[in-house]
């Protein structure tokens, strides 16, 4: 697990500073490192209602960022959802303020987030434990106020 993380501290560390204000892209960062995910983006009600409902399999990085209008209480069900997930619940500065492992699959139990969450990211069930990621921690991500971290307006056309 050790070598899984350096690895993909060295991938991401080779990376344009500007290439993790994607909107396809959430890194998160914390003690143990940093991990860049590719997601797509649920940021209206159909969306995030649809969310990973129906997906058979998810590769390791990848994910769903549910982003909401204004920060506010959130909670989640596993309805029509055929694998299992992390939820990463964050406030609007990125800031990690709970984490939901290994949500069971078709299981209709609500699952809170908690109050003033602004996104919630979706990973694969277990990698945020296997990675290191915990509350207070940071994603990163546009449609965040991490900005000020990211310097996302270094952004080039190269």
């Amino acid at each position: 697990m050790k070598n899984l993380i350096v690895t993909l501290g060295f991938i991401f560390a080779a990376q344009p500073i500007w290439a993790a204000c994607a909107e396809d892209k959430v890194t998160v960062s914390g003690d143990w490192g940093q991990a860049r995910f590719s997601v797509d983006v649920a940021d209206d009600p159909q969306e995030r209602a649809r969310g990973l409902m129906f997906v058979e399999d998810l590769p390791i990085m990848s994910g769903m960022l549910f982003v909401y209008e204004q920060p506010q209480p959130v909670s989640f069900w596993m309805q029509n959802t055929l694998i299992p997930l992390d939820m990463i619940f964050a406030a609007p500065d990125g800031e990690i303020l709970s984490i939901h492992e290994n949500a069971i699959p078709l299981e209709t139990t609500p699952i809170p987030g908690g109050d003033g969450i602004l996104v919630v990211l979706e990973i694969n069930g277990g990698l945020s434990a296997r990675l290191g990621i915990a509350e207070g921690d940071f994603l990163q991500h546009p449609a965040l106020g991490s900005k000020a971290f990211l310097n996302c307006d270094e952004k080039s056309d190269d």
